[in-house]
Order: structure tokens, then sequence, then C-alpha cells
């Protein structure tokens, strides 16, 4: 029976820390089924979920323990479930442009909690403009919102938060 584990490591950032992850998971006979990675600062992050046997994870716990103290990688590992699907749920996605400023993700996670809004999936980043230099704020989330919510309110409500924190917004429902 296959079982699951989250796996979340942070190193500093360098050629070959996913090679040296991804070679314990498989000579323990793990299968990541998803993963997020990316580097943050001089950092590099990994969020992985991982399918084995009962075995294989007890392997892949002893096989990472030792991967972090060679490599200098805090890891750790949670045991987890499938998620249920949630069939009453129409999935969106929300894409926002702004100059940066302090509490962006906070609002935006606020209004869309307090509306029994689930945030599957988040990214975020910073950058440059490109003709004026800028600092810019980008975020692409990810929600699914409950089959009861009337979806023109809850535009014009999400709109008029955007407008009030002078965020370009989007939202759309997400196409197959």
């Amino acid at each position: 029976m296959s079982q699951l584990i989250v796996i979340s490591a942070v190193g500093s950032d360098r050629t070959g820390v996913v090679q040296d992850l991804s070679k314990v998971i498989l000579s323990c006979d793990g299968n990541i089924e998803e993963s997020r990675m990316t580097t943050l600062g001089s950092e590099f992050a990994m969020l992985l979920l991982v399918s084995g046997n009962w075995a294989t994870l007890n392997k892949l716990e002893q096989g990472l323990d030792k991967l972090g103290e060679a490599k200098n990688l805090s890891i750790s590992v949670r045991k987890t479930d499938s998620k249920m699907p949630t069939g009453d749920r129409m999935p969106y996605a929300v894409d926002i442009v702004s100059l940066d400023q302090q509490g962006i993700v906070f609002n935006l996670a606020n209004f869309f909690a307090s509306r029994d809004i689930e945030i599957a999936d988040v990214a975020t980043r910073k950058y440059a403009a490109a003709h004026t230099g800028s600092p810019m704020f980008a975020v692409q989330m990810a929600i699914n919102v409950p089959a009861e919510v009337h979806i023109s309110q809850l535009r014009e409500e999400f709109l008029e938060i955007c407008d009030r924190l002078n965020l370009d917004a989007i939202l759309e429902p997400v196409k197959a």
C-alpha cells in the first residue's frame, strides 16, 4: 500500500542540490508525486510529495538525515494523506501586479479566508519595472471558490479591495 510524505528542504543554493535529494529518494524506491523548488535569496528551497511503501519511507527518513548532515540541508519529513477532492468548489486564477508595498499577501489572504475561499497555490516575486526601475510586486494565486458564492459579487468585492490597495488585478476561471 502506497503512503505519502511531504519533504521540505532548505540549504545554500548550489549546483547539484536537486540531484542530491532526488538521488536519495530514488535509491530508497520513493517516487516524487509533486514538487516545488525555487531559489529564495541565496537559499534553495524544496517541497516534495513523495510516495512509497512503509519500508521506503523508513529508509527515506534515514537517508535524508544523512544527506542533511553531509550537505548542510535543513530537511523536514511529515507523513500525510491524499487530499480529498471537494466537488463543490470552482477553480479560479488570481493575477496581481503593483508597486511593491507591505501587506499585499496578507490582505489578499485575509480577503479570501473571510469568504471561506481556499488558496491552493501562491507564487510571488519582486522585480524592477522595465523602463522606470520602480520596485514591483507580482502575485499569482490558484483559489477554489465555494459553489454558493456569487461570482459577480465576489469579483466586485475583490476589485474594490484591489482598487483600495492600488493593485492591478485579474480574477478569472481556470479553463481546463
